[in-house]
C-alpha cells in the first residue's frame, strides 16, 4: 500500500514539494481521445436497426419457444445458443419457463433411466444447474463409467463434442461431487489430445474452453467469438444468427456512446496533470463494467459504477503508491469520519483535488436515486466507500509498521480492501425494481458468495503481482503472510495451496446459484461477474495495471470490432 516517505514527511501543503515521493510509474492509457468522440449520425440508422431487432425477437420465439414441448434435445441445442450468442436477456421468461418443464419432467434425475448420449445429458445438466436447479450429478453420470474399471468408458473418448459438453458441466460443479472431479481430469486429459486430430473449428473450442470454461467466460465476449463458430453449423437458426448479431452492434453502438460521455467526465477532471501519479485507465475500467452488466437496461448503472470505479482506482494509488502515512491518516479520517467539504482544509491539493471529484459523484448518484424514490441506495454506496478507504489504510498501516498479519488477519481486511465488496454495493445502485434494501443489507451482512469472490479476487491478484509490487515496496501480499505463519519457503507450494482455495472459492459460488437461492439470480449474477472480470485480468498477469494483449483484445471485441453482418 501507501509508500512512507521518511521522517520529513509532512501533511501541509506548504511542505509538499519537500516530500521525495516514490511512484508506481504506470504506463500511460495507450488510447488517447479514440472513444472520446460518438458518431451522432448512428443514431437514425440504429433506429431502423432496432425495429428489424423486434421482428426477429419474435420469430426466434416462435421458432424456438412454441416448437414441440417435448422435444427437450433440440430446446436445449437452442437455449445454449441464445445464451452463447448474447441474447438471452431478451428471452429470460420464456428460457425459465422451458428449462423449468425440463426439469419437472424427471429428466437429468438420478432415477432416470435414459439413455442420454454424453453430449445431451452434460448440456442439460449445466442449463439446469446454470439456472439454479439442484440436478444429482451421480445417477445420470454414473451410465458413462465402466463397471469393471470403475473409471468412464473408453468408447467416450471418441466422442469429442460429447467431452467437451461433459467438460463444461465439470465447472458447475459443488463441494463432494467427485464424479465430476474425476470428469474433470478425465475431459480435460483427453480434450487435449483431441486438438490435432479435430476440425480447424472444433479445435479452436476446446482451446478457448481450456483456457477459459463458459461458466468463467464473460457473456458478451464470449457471444462475439461464438457467432462465426455457431454459423459454421449446420443447423443453426438463421433467425437467431441474425438476431445476435444486429443485438451485438446495436448494443456496441450504445456503449461507445456512454463511454463517450464517461472520458468527457474523465478529461474534465484532469487526473492525467493534476494527479499525474495515478494510473489512467478510464477505457479499460468501463470494459470492467460492461463485463458485470452490460444489457441496455443496466445504463445508469454503468455510468454510476465506472465513475466510482475510476475513482477507487486513484485511491488505491493514493495509499498504494503516493501518500505519506501521515497524510494518509488525515485522509482516512476526512473519508470514514466526516465526509464533508468543510473537511478539506487540512489535506494536501492533491487529496483536495480527489475528494471534490468524490464529493461530486455521490451527490450524482444522490441527486438520480432521490428523484427515482430510492435516496437509501445511495447511502449503502458511501458506507461500502468508507469501509474499503479503511481497509486501504489498515494496509498502509501494516506496511508504516512492517508488520506481516496473519493470514486470518489478513484476509480479513484485504477481503473489502480488493474492492469487490464496494464495487459489488455500488453495482446494484442502478439495477430497478429488482434490488430492495434487504438486497443491501445482505450484501453488508458477508454472504458466502462474497466471500468466495474476495477469496478468488485476492488471491489471484496477490498472485499475478506480488512480484512487480515487491520491486517498488509494498505491504505484505497473502503469500508472504503464508511463508511467515505456516514456515514455508517454497513459493510454488503457496500458489498451489491457493489455487486450490480458488477452485474450492467457485464450488462455493455455484452452490449459492442452487434454489432457493439467497437473493434473486440478477444480484447474484452481478457478484459472479465481477469475479469473471478478475478471472480474466489476473489469470496470468495484471492486466488491468500493465495492459498487454488481454486487455486490448478484450476492449476491440467489445468497443471496436463489429459483428460482421
Amino acid at each position: 500500500m501507501a509508500l512512507e516517505a521518511g521522517s520529513t514527511a509532512q501533511s501541509q501543503n506548504s511542505k509538499a514539494d519537500q516530500i521525495v515521493r516514490q511512484t508506481a510509474n504506470y504506463h500511460p492509457s495507450i488510447w488517447g481521445d479514440q472513444f472520446m468522440n460518438y458518431d451522432s449520425e448512428d443514431i437514425i440508422t440504429d433506429a431502423h436497426k432496432q425495429q428489424e431487432v423486434e421482428e426477429l425477437k419474435l420469430a426466434v420465439r416462435r421458432e424456438v419457444f412454441t416448437t414441440s414441448a417435448d422435444d427437450f434435445s433440440n430446446k436445449m441445442k437452442l437455449i445454449d445458443a441464445i445464451q452463447r450468442l448474447g441474447v438471452a436477456y431478451h428471452f429470460e421468461k420464456e428460457i425459465e419457463e422451458a428449462l423449468q418443464h425440463i426439469y419437472a419432467a424427471n429428466h437429468f434425475h438420478d432415477d432416470d433411466d435414459g439413455d442420454g448420449d454424453l453430449y445431451n445429458v452434460s448440456l442439460g445438466f449445466r442449463l439446469l444447474r446454470q439456472h439454479g436447479h439442484n440436478v444429482s450429478c451421480t445417477g445420470i453420470f454414473n451410465k458413462f463409467k465402466d463397471i469393471k474399471s470403475g473409471g468412464f468408458k473408453e468408447s467416450l473418448i471418441a466422442d469429442v463434442s460429447g467431452m467437451l459438453s461433459f467438460y463444461e458441466a465439470t465447472h458447475l460443479r459443488v463441494h463432494g461431487e467427485d464424479i465430476l472431479e474425476e470428469a474433470l481430469v478425465f475431459t480435460t486429459k483427453h480434450l487435449e489430445s483431441a486438438t490435432t486430430h479435430v476440425s480447424y473449428q472444433l479445435a479452436e473450442q476446446i482451446l478457448q474452453a481450456l483456457e477459459r470454461p463458459l461458466r468463467k467466460g464473460l457473456e458478451r465476449l464470449c457471444a462475439h467469438r461464438y457467432m462465426s463458430t455457431y454459423q459454421d453449423e449446420g443447423s443453426h437458426n438463421e433467425a437467431l444468427l441474425k438476431l445476435a448479431k444486429l443485438d451485438f452492434n446495436l448494443v456496441q453502438s450504445l456503449h461507445k456512446q456512454e463511454l463517450s460521455e464517461i472520458i468527457r467526465w474523465w478529461k474534465q477532471l484532469d487526473f492525467g496533470r493534476k494527479l499525474p501519479f495515478a494510473r489512467n485507465r478510464i477505457v479499460e475500467l468501463y470494459c470492467w463494467i460492461l463485463g458485470v452488466y452490460f444489457e441496455p437496461q443496466y445504463l445508469v448503472g454503468r455510468k454510476f459504477l465506472t465513475k466510482i470505479i475510476a475513482l477507487m482506482s486513484v485511491m488505491d494509488d493514493i495509499y498504494d503508491a503516493f501518500g505519506t502515512f501521515e497524510e494518509l491518516e488525515i485522509f482516512t479520517e476526512a473519508i470514514h469520519q466526516r465526509w464533508h467539504a468543510n473537511c478539506m482544509d487540512g489535506l494536501p491539493d492533491y487529496m483536495q483535488i480527489f475528494f471534490h471529484a468524490l464529493l461530486d459523484v455521490f451527490n450524482e448518484i444522490e441527486e438520480e436515486m432521490v428523484k427515482e424514490g430510492r435516496a437509501y441506495r445511495a447511502h449503502y454506496a458511501k458506507e461500502a466507500w468508507k469501509a474499503t478507504a479503511k481497509a486501504y489504510f489498515d494496509e498502509a498501516k501494516w506496511f508504516h509498521e512492517g508488520c506481516i498479519p496473519s493470514m486470518e488477519g489478513y484476509m480479513r481486511v484485504a477481503a473489502t480492501s480488493s474492492g469487490i465488496f464496494g464495487v459489488s454495493t455500488t453495482s446494484l445502485v442502478g439495477m430497478g425494481d429488482i434490488v430492495t434494501k434487504e438486497s443491501f443489507e445482505w450484501l453488508f451482512n458477508d454472504p458466502k458468495i462474497l466471500r468466495a469472490s474476495n477469496i478468488i479476487v485476492r488471491l489471484m491478484d496477490d498472485i499475478v503481482s506480488s512480484k512487480f509490487e515487491k520491486g517498488r515496496g509494498h505491504v505484505a501480499c497473502a503469500i508472504d503472510c503464508y511463508m511467515k505463519q505456516y514456515g514455508v519457503s517454497d513459493k510454488q507450494e503457496i500458489i498451489d495451496v491457493f489455487n486450490k482455495q480458488i477452485v474450492d472459492s467457485w464450488k462455493d459460488i455455484n452452490e449459492e446459484f442452487l434454489r432457493p437461492t439467497s437473493m434473486p439470480m440478477p444480484i447474484l449474477e452481478r457478484i459472479v461477474n465481477l469475479t469473471r472480470v478478475v478471472d480474466l485480468l489476473y489469470k496470468k498477469y495484471d492486466a488491468y495495471t500493465h495492459g498487454g494483449k488481454v486487455m486490448n483484445d478484450c476492449i476491440a471485441l467489445y468497443l471496436i470490432d463489429p459483428a460482421p453482418v
